[in-house]
């Protein structure tokens, strides 16, 4: 039998010391010298007794993204009971997510929770709620572009490559060729509601619609790795069935909706990507929709707020 490859953990801060290694691990763990580009930190206060019982510190560091920064560091070699262990260690300010390292090798990092807190460029793609349809002032994607932009105009940039009608595996086949030019950080993909619905030509309760949501998700988790950006996932909004039973020749189901809101967040879960939900702002507020299924300008500025009250 073969010993279990070694997980990779970028670390940056407290982890790297011999001391808390010690602590955590019984041991001091192998390290190699490493780099994580296109990243910078910030401090980050920490209120946890344990941790600070552990690093002998009440502020720690973590990683915000500023194009051109390079953050020095050591990744560490460790077995499934020591990044179990690193997990535990990791306040709840942390999640571990998939970077890609300065020598093109991908490693685990424990970035903000908040996965919009530390973005400076983000690309949103996804279909006609993310565009903004029905708010001439183009929905809660431009009303998070005006606050993220306002917080740091030099260096904070939001694209909404959003197409109405879009399917998630529309997005994921799009998506790739729109990168490069943009240099994003963050990839927020709002896109699914389309693979939910059900053809009025074809009713029924089939859900062969939503099979290929993880292949879908799968590709975008590797084109965003590619340009170690962060990939963050919304799900559905809220519907109004009884407005949306035949929209344009299609049926959207609250069932439906709730099974893709499930799929993509038990994907989301066990891949370590970030996902967002949005249907508790709009949920028994039917007013707030225009046709049961697109959100009124209120709408989207509620969405909006529930999407930036982490962040203030």
């Amino acid at each position: 039998m073969t010993a279990a490859r070694p997980h990779a953990l970028f670390s940056f801060g407290t982890l790297r010391d011999g001391r808390v290694q010690t602590a955590l691990f019984g041991r001091t763990v192998p390290s190699t010298p490493a780099s994580l580009a296109g990243h910078t930190t910030r401090p980050q206060p920490i209120t946890d007794q344990a941790v600070i019982d552990a690093s002998g510190l009440d502020v720690h560091l973590t990683l915000e993204r500023k194009i051109g920064a390079e953050v020095e560091g050591s990744v560490l070699h460790l077995t499934d009971e020591e990044l179990a262990a690193a997990d535990a260690y990791e306040v709840d300010d942390y999640a571990r997510r998939r970077v890609l390292l300065s020598c093109g090798e991908q490693a685990w990092a424990y970035l903000d929770a908040n996965p919009l807190r530390p973005a400076a460029r983000i690309v949103i793609v996804g279909d006609s709620i993310a565009y903004g349809r029905c708010d001439p002032r183009g929905g809660w994607a431009a009303h998070l572009a005006a606050a993220h932009i306002a917080r740091n105009e030099t260096d904070h940039r939001v694209f909404n490559l959003a197409i109405p009608g879009s399917t998630l595996r529309d997005v994921s086949e799009q998506t790739p060729a729109l990168l490069a030019p943009r240099h994003p950080d963050t990839l927020l993909v709002a896109a699914g509601i389309n693979d939910s619905a059900v053809p009025l030509t074809a009713p029924g309760t089939d859900e062969s619609r939503l099979t290929h949501i993880p292949d879908s998700l799968g590709a975008l988790a590797a084109t965003a790795l590619t340009h170690n950006a962060r990939l963050v996932v919304a799900g559905p909004v809220w519907l109004d069935e009884e407005r949306t039973r035949d929209y344009e020749g299609l049926r959207f189901t609250r069932a439906r909706a709730l099974a893709l809101r499930e799929t993509l967040r038990t994907w989301c879960a066990e891949h370590h990507i970030d996902f967002l939900d949005l249907w508790e702002p709009l949920r028994e507020a039917g007013h707030l929709l225009v046709d049961g299924l697109h959100p009124t300008p209120e709408g989207h500025l509620a969405l909006h707020r529930h999407l930036d009250a982490p962040v203030r």
